[in-house]
């Protein structure tokens, strides 16, 4: 798949995870699709602290490749009157501080309804109610990392690199990597600026190495607060860390 056919789904939003009592569902938000990840059956009963442990370690191993990528929203759905989606939430502050602790912690938030079939995924991403979930919690995980981004900027002695143009990252990031150098660790850019962009071949192409490479990409929405701190800066910003 081309870049530019790869971005016609928008750019990656949320984990939108449908909990039900015998099963998980985890989808990919983009902006303008929703596609289904994996399904995972609950092999035990809820009342079993050991299966109801594993279940949740499922869960978890299958988001791991969309958190690596960058995209720490995930919106837990679940049935009126049920635990599902506090009891997850709590396994993740026990035994999984990473997700929940710094400045790239996951941002979770929770709807009543369910995201077990593509049906019910549709009718729940269509509410208005829905979407303004989903506005609230990316900007409340981006802003821990513009909180990354302003420690970095006022660090005194910066040995890690923070790029602010489309050249300096393709330099980066399309060309070899020597040790010792520095390597990209995070691509932050407004969705004006990938709207507007005069390069959008050259942008969409930089996207898809990056996530090919493991570097970590958000597209923040112009108008929230970390948006337009990032818009202050041009709109795009490449984190580097230097290597050991």
């Amino acid at each position: 798949m081309t870049p530019k056919r790869g971005y016609r789904r928008g750019y990656p939003v949320a984990i939108l995870l449908g909990l039900e009592e015998d099963s998980a569902v985890l989808w990919k938000v983009f902006s303008k699709v929703v596609k289904p990840l994996v399904g995972i059956q609950f092999k035990g009963n809820r009342k079993d602290p050991k299966a109801l442990y594993n279940f949740h370690e499922s869960i978890i191993n299958a988001m791991k490749p969309t958190l690596k990528e960058g995209v720490r929203s995930v919106i837990l759905a679940s049935s009126a009157r049920t635990t599902y989606a506090k009891d997850f939430v709590d396994h993740t502050s026990k035994h999984h501080s990473w997700m929940t602790q710094g400045p790239t912690k996951v941002a979770f938030a929770e709807v009543t309804g369910s995201a077990g079939n593509l049906s019910q995924v549709a009718a729940l991403t269509r509410a208005p109610n829905f979407q303004k979930l989903i506005s609230e919690t990316t900007a409340k995980e981006t802003e821990s990392l513009i909180e990354l981004l302003e420690t970095r900027l006022s660090a005194s002695n910066r040995s890690d690199a923070i790029l602010y143009s489309l050249v300096e990252a393709e330099n980066l990031i399309l060309t070899s990597k020597k040790k010792g150098k520095s390597k990209p660790e995070y691509l932050l850019l407004t969705d004006k600026y990938l709207v507007e962009s005069h390069n959008k071949g050259r942008l969409n192409r930089l996207l898809q190495v990056a996530a090919n490479e493991n570097v970590k990409t958000r597209v923040i929405t112009a108008e929230s607060p970390a948006g337009k701190r990032l818009s202050q800066l041009g709109g795009f910003v490449c984190l580097t860390k230097r290597e050991k």
